[in-house]
């Protein structure tokens, strides 16, 4: 007979304890862009419901934002790093591929021997690395998560590129995953399709940069480096014909009717496609909505967690709320799951 492998005991239920985020101190009006792309700010304002956002200054890192959205996170659960099991890390825009920022952070928290690593799914990032904490501390195998969705993507973005040069922006979120007497996370609701990916894209990989360079070396020539790209229109395009079914499957799992929610908190994309998502899902006007996307633009995986932070401290919503979360982006990929809305530091 093979031998007993023991498990950790599990615990019935999961919930976010505490939220903390971090905004660059550097804001970005329409007016700052609008020339570079030959744009207006009525048009982006329009097109995406964006008047600013914050782009990170050079000691403003993956690190340190991530550092101080945790720190704030750790304070309003009341608890201290070392009560940390785990750290999982969500960012797209890391430029290192190690070590990991999650282990680095860590570190910087004063924790010691405590796992941690990186989640890349794009704008869906948060949502997926909630479901492994939230799983994790199901199965005994933490007692407490820090989850962190983090974005530097101002250091990806062509200032001339119409497409993208308003859109995306920099900013770090956090939550304290822990058990819990009642369910505060509900299932995930995820998936991915790869035949879209170049809807939102590098537009070319590092081996491809670095034989340019060396050509443009040997020749005297030039290059230009990789980019974040985005076909808006195929992504609206998937957005408003797919995410229903993605909210449906989440709500559905958690047993929650869309009319029994307190907050919508969706990816801040676009405010056009969080419009139709309240229309095709039937959303009542009662339900307090993140739009979080004004002021803040589109921080991807920091996106949920920033956004949701906003809905607390503007009184929109309050802790314990109940809250449908939906990550949508590169990949193309989504994550969502109805929670139970955190205390805010």
């Amino acid at each position: 007979m093979p031998t007993h492998i023991a498990t950790a005991p599990p615990v019935a239920h999961a919930a976010l304890l505490g939220l903390g985020v971090y905004r660059p101190c550097r804001v970005v009006p329409n007016s700052e862009i609008v020339d570079k792309i030959d744009s207006s700010d009525e048009w982006i304002r329009t097109r995406s419901g964006i008047e600013a956002r914050h782009w990170a200054d050079a000691d403003e890192t993956i690190v340190s934002m991530s550092t101080a959205a945790a720190r704030d996170a750790l304070a309003a659960a009341g608890l201290e790093a070392g009560q940390v099991d785990a750290v999982i890390l969500a960012t797209s825009s890391q430029m290192v591929l190690g070590p990991s920022a999650g282990a680095i952070v860590a570190t910087e928290l004063g924790m010691h021997d405590t796992a941690a690593f990186d989640v890349s799914a794009g704008c869906a990032g948060f949502c997926y690395a909630l479901a492994n904490a939230a799983n994790l501390i199901r199965s005994g195998q933490a007692r407490h998560v820090l989850v962190i969705g983090v974005e530097r993507l101002s250091d990806l973005l062509d200032e001339h590129d119409r497409t993208c040069a308003f859109i995306f922006a920099d900013g770090a979120g956090a939550v304290v995953v822990g058990a819990s007497d009642n369910e505060g996370v509900g299932p995930v609701a995820w998936g991915s399709d790869g035949s879209q990916t170049a809807a939102i894209k590098q537009d070319k990989d590092f081996q491809q940069y670095f034989a340019e360079v060396a050509e443009a070396e040997a020749t005297g020539g030039t290059t230009v480096r990789p980019y974040i790209r985005m076909n808006g229109t195929a992504v609206f395009r998937w957005a408003v014909t797919f995410l229903e079914k993605a909210c449906r499957d989440a709500l559905d799992k958690a047993g929650v009717a869309a009319d029994q929610l307190d907050a919508f908190v969706p990816h801040q994309a676009n405010s056009r496609i969080t419009d139709a998502l309240i229309r095709t899902l039937g959303i009542p006007d009662s339900v307090a909505v993140a739009r979080d996307i004004a002021h803040t633009g589109n921080t991807s995986a920091a996106s949920i967690p920033m956004a949701m932070e906003q809905l607390l401290r503007s009184g929109a919503a309050k802790p314990g709320d109940t809250a449908l979360l939906l990550g949508f982006g590169a990949g193309l990929a989504y994550a969502g799951q109805v929670v139970n809305l955190p205390a805010i530091a």
